[in-house]
């Protein structure tokens, strides 16, 4: 069994986080759509207003990979919630419980803010990660449709 272990990332890791952010994006077939650069991870993540968080998850003191968060809300249930933005494990060490580690931690951290969900977002083909999503019991919510504003349509709307 590897020894897995996470830890909070640290301005230190934002190099290596880009690097998972763009081995994610080709996996995901849009390494094109990354413009984040290291600085950007530094202050986005490390600064002094960041709302998100990293987590760096290593086998046997090697980094393998990554998970980053932040704390939404639900006014139905009036309290935070925690949305995984992204996890990303290296392929050579998927399928070593790297993947549900990084959840279920992920999932502590949720229970001891007093969070009333934890949910992130899956691409419908990525059957692999489905998998692991419902092993560990989690449900997919299909009644919503996610919009997203984004680029010059983002600032066309907020100049109007």
């Amino acid at each position: 069994m590897p020894d897995i272990q996470i830890r909070a990332a640290t301005r230190a890791d934002a190099a290596l986080i880009l690097q998972y952010v763009k081995e994610l994006a080709t996996y995901e077939s849009a390494n094109s759509e990354v413009t984040a650069t290291v600085e950007d991870i530094q202050k986005s993540i490390f600064g002094d207003n960041s709302i998100a968080h990293a987590l760096i998850c290593s086998i046997n003191e090697e980094p393998v990979g990554f998970a980053i968060y932040f704390y939404n809300y639900s006014t139905w249930l009036g309290k935070n919630g925690l949305y995984l933005e992204d996890l990303y494990i290296i392929p050579k060490h998927r399928a070593k419980g790297a993947g549900k580690k990084l959840l279920k931690h992920l999932a502590a951290i949720a229970v001891s803010k007093d969070c009333g969900r934890f949910e992130w977002s899956v691409l419908d083909w990525n059957q692999p990660a489905i998998k692991v999503y419902k092993s560990i019991g989690a449900n997919p919510q299909s009644e919503w449709i996610r919009y997203r504003l984004e680029d010059e349509a983002l600032k066309d709307f907020a100049k109007a």
